[in-house]
């Protein structure tokens, strides 16, 4: 019995709390917001979660978290900062807010409150404060901004729909009306002033087309002008180059001509020199005959000869000097007047200047090759002089006398070559014709002489020692006949 009295006690209050839990359990949806208040010091919010409410002590009150659209549009016409008249419609959307603090006082204010109530006391606000942005700015920069429009009436409307527990999510401008078409004037002001800009454009494009078709055309122009002046360069550098060819050519032409001429003269030379030395055999041969009878002979022509030829070769090497410096000059005075000539003609034509410079060059380096090539073959004359000269040298006295011999008569007839034309000679004094021929006779004497100082070749002497070992050897007479000019007749 005793136990039974415990048990019942215990099981009643179990039964008690389980009724209790049941009929005080509730639970919150997301958008709803379930104030529980009565026996604790500050309510109890439940939002999207369950709790308990204690039945009899505690009450349970709701508040509805969803968006709430308000259309807010003024009632009466506004004026604007420029004093213009125009109505605003805008759509706004708000909602309780799920701050602590700010959901407090939004169940102080719109518990268990509809949303139609809580939207007509939030556009009551939101009106109030579109009216005081709207007298705040110009209607051009409302109507060209009106995202800033909208964001000074959400800024401005916040702190008093924030006291009341809501929160703006959006506002957005739908419309600004006006009554006296302003705003179609400004439309048409910016359509006249896009027109504006757009002609403004095109003529500024035409404008740029023209100059651009101006400066393609100059360009055009001057790279024609600069096509031409390089075709202008490149014939004048081809004539230039046609020029050094030209030169390069009559150098190497003459080079050839000297070469070939210079190679003709060793070749004649080469022939003289083998004549001369055949020449040479053959007189020795005929020294080895004579030798015996022309020993004075040879040595009184031996300086005859050599003075002889070295007064030819020298002759022929002035000869030849003077022909080449007389060339040099011609080359030079031709190469002058080419350079006045081309100097005068500078201004028309510098490439002929230089092609006649160059042929100048050209004809001067001609010349001193022909020059050359005299000067050469002066001095193969000079040796196969010389040569002959050597030849006659080693035929000694013989030849010497051979050669007096052979000039002597050429001697006298020059001598007595200025009476030719005398048809009458008086002689004064003793003598007459004797006289004549002693003067004649004196004038040979006066060349042997000159010979003898001129030479060191004494031909009495030589003539004295040849005829005396001739009478020594073969007792033969030996006559010697002076022929003039007047025995010849």
């Amino acid at each position: 019995m005793t136990s039974l009295s415990i048990v019942i006690p215990i099981v009643v209050v179990a039964l008690i709390v389980v009724i209790i839990f049941l009929t005080g359990y509730v639970k919150a949806s997301p958008d709803t917001a379930l104030i529980i208040s009565g026996m604790r010091k500050k309510p109890k919010v439940l939002i999207g979660k369950a709790g308990v409410k204690i039945p009899f002590l505690e009450r349970k009150d709701e508040l509805n978290l969803q968006l709430i659209p308000i259309d807010v549009k003024t009632s009466t016409a506004v004026p604007t900062a420029d004093y213009i008249n125009i109505r605003v419609d805008a759509t706004v959307n708000v909602k309780i807010s799920d701050n602590e603090d700010r959901l407090k006082l939004a169940a102080q204010n719109f518990l268990n409150k509809k949303p139609d109530y809580i939207g007509g006391v939030a556009r009551e606000v939101l009106e109030g404060n579109v009216r005081e942005i709207v007298g705040k700015m110009a209607l051009e920069e409302m109507v060209s901004d009106r995202q800033k429009f909208a964001v000074l009436v959400k800024e401005n409307a916040e702190p008093d729909l924030a006291a009341m527990g809501l929160d703006i999510i959006s506002f957005n401008v739908q419309n600004f009306v006006d009554n006296n078409s302003v705003i179609e004037n400004l439309g048409v002001d910016n359509i006249v002033k896009i027109q504006k800009n757009a002609a403004i454009s095109r003529a500024e494009s035409e404008k740029e087309i023209a100059k651009a078709q101006a400066n393609a055309k100059r360009e055009a122009n001057e790279a024609e002008v600069n096509a031409e002046s390089e075709i202008a360069i490149k014939q004048n550098e081809l004539a230039i180059k046609k020029a050094e060819l030209k030169k390069e050519s009559d150098v190497k032409k003459a080079e050839a001509d000297a070469a070939y001429k210079i190679q003709e003269e060793e070749q004649r030379k080469t022939v003289e020199i083998t004549t001369a030395n055949a020449n040479l055999a053959k007189q020795e041969k005929e020294i080895l005959l004579k030798q015996k009878e022309v020993e004075i002979t040879e040595q009184t022509l031996e300086a005859q000869v050599k003075k002889k030829a070295e007064a030819e070769r020298f002759a022929k090497q002035q000869h030849a000097d003077a022909q080449l410096y007389e060339r040099q000059r011609e080359a030079e005075a031709r190469k002058f007047e080419t350079e006045k000539d081309a100097e005068a003609m500078k201004a028309q034509a510098e490439a002929q200047k230089y092609k006649m410079e160059q042929e100048a060059e050209g004809i001067r380096t001609k010349g001193l090759a022909e020059a050359e090539a005299i000067r050469a073959k002066s001095v193969a004359e000079a040796e196969g002089i010389e040569k002959k000269a050597e030849a006659m040298a080693k035929m000694g006295e013989a030849a010497v006398l051979e050669m007096y011999f052979k000039a002597l008569p050429e001697v006298v007839k020059n001598a007595a070559a200025p009476l030719e034309k005398v048809e009458r000679i008086t002689m004064y004094g003793d003598g007459n014709n004797a006289k004549l021929t002693r003067d004649i006779i004196n004038t040979v004497n006066q060349v042997t002489d000159g010979l003898k100082d001129s030479t060191g070749v004494d031909l009495a002497a030589v003539l004295s020692g040849f005829l005396g070992g001739k009478v020594a050897g073969d007792k033969t007479p030996v006559q010697v006949n002076l022929v003039t000019g007047e025995d010849k007749r």
